[in-house]
């Protein structure tokens, strides 16, 4: 990402989201727009397409700590008009002036010269034409891609590799990303002498822009690719298998690394980011690395005690119910939940659910009778007592 876009673009309103958001209310903020203009669910049209680039760039500074800290930096130097300098003036504004030392800005000999790579000189290096170089245009790294796929529970905790189709600019073939038909190649653009970039005079300083000739790529094409039309990139469907980690969780996104759009002129391809959802699963219920588990048992199981024999991702286990056990007790299995990278795996939380039968033979009610006589304690007694106290 650019600091040009860094400054001009406002990312929090794009998901429409505070500045002082929190993660999680940015991610839910985003999740809702990316299912409303997800290419998917609106074939064919241009402005949700465009829309949905807009709110996953965002979502891609925002949802990295340390991208967003730089953004919000970037915002609060440039965002107001003109630069800040020490002791809160501003350069350009009235009583600002400009009394502070622009080689320390432009990474001279006084910070380790020659404005190296995180200073503020890779900033001010596209905004002033100030020496060999700087007009230079970089070839952009390709366009990060955002893809969605359902899995089943079983699938999402084991771990599975699956192929996604995508739909996405592409290389080229017929010209090779030159964007020349084939036996003619590119001429460099006399305008620009091959940068991308010119240069104009404005006040004291000069500035940069890309050049309207070549529209920044440097070269001309006199004879365009069939294919392409001159662009050197063509939207191509491919087909790619992705491996998808034991124990991802419904909303994770998952980064595969340059498997995104090709960049330019064999500048690097961007990411490709997987949305997973989960089904859910039928007897268990997840929190975390941990799978829950209600078991029903009988009266006479949870007054006795009794060993049960319960379901996992795996083979059964045996669980003990100690006796005494009241209905909503949770037990733990260590080791039966959900799979992690490191190959552990969280627990089993088992809660006990005392069955009641809806009907009785009369042989049980007999059993049932004896049993409320010999056993004539309250259960309630106590709760009489903390009304009396209480008043």
């Amino acid at each position: 990402m650019s600091t040009k876009d860094f400054i001009e673009k406002d990312y929090y309103k794009a998901i429409g989201v505070p500045k002082d958001a929190k993660p999680a209310d940015i991610k839910k903020a985003y999740r809702k727009l990316a299912r409303q203009y997800h290419p998917d669910a609106n074939k064919g049209e241009a402005k949700s397409e465009e829309r949905f680039k807009e709110i996953s760039e965002a979502y891609d500074v925002l949802s990295d700590e340390k991208r967003r800290k730089e953004y919000d930096e970037a915002r609060a130097l440039f965002g107001s008009g003109g630069f800040r300098v020490p002791g809160g003036a501003r350069a350009g504004s009235p009583g600002g002036g400009f009394n502070f030392d622009l080689g320390d800005l432009f990474g001279g000999a006084g910070n380790g010269g020659g404005g190296g790579v995180g200073g503020l000189g890779d900033i001010f290096g596209g905004l002033f034409g100030g020496g060999a170089g700087r007009n230079t245009r970089t070839p952009s790294r390709g366009a990060d891609v955002e893809t969605e796929v359902t899995l089943d529970f079983d699938e999402a905790t084991s771990g599975v590799t699956v192929p996604l189709r995508l739909a996405s600019p592409h290389t080229c073939t017929t010209c090779a990303g030159t964007g020349a038909r084939p036996g003619t190649v590119p001429r460099v653009c006399p305008n620009c002498t091959g940068t991308g970039m010119v240069s104009r005079n404005q006040g004291g300083f000069g500035f940069s822009e890309p050049c309207r000739e070549c529209r920044g790529r440097g070269l001309l094409v006199d004879h365009p690719c069939p294919t392409c039309q001159g662009s050197g990139q063509a939207t191509t469907e491919r087909t790619i298998t992705v491996r998808i980690p034991p124990g991802v969780d419904d909303g994770q996104r998952i980064r595969v690394a340059a498997k995104g759009s090709p960049g330019e002129r064999g500048a690097p391809a961007g990411d490709l980011y997987v949305i997973v959802h989960v089904s859910p699963h039928r007897v268990f219920a997840r929190n975390g690395d941990n799978l829950l588990l209600t078991v029903p048992v009988t009266f006479a199981e949870a007054a006795l005690g009794a060993t049960v024999t319960v379901p996992t991702l795996k083979e059964p286990v045996t669980v003990k119910i100690p006796p005494g056990t009241s209905s909503g007790r949770t037990l733990r299995v260590r080791g039966r939940g959900v799979p992690r990278r490191d190959g552990t795996a969280g627990d089993l939380l088992v809660t006990v659910e005392v069955a009641v039968p809806k009907k009785l033979s009369p042989e049980a009610k007999d059993a049932l009778s004896a049993f409320a006589a010999a056993t004539p304690e309250d259960p309630r007694a106590h709760l009489s007592e903390l009304v009396s106290r209480h008043g």
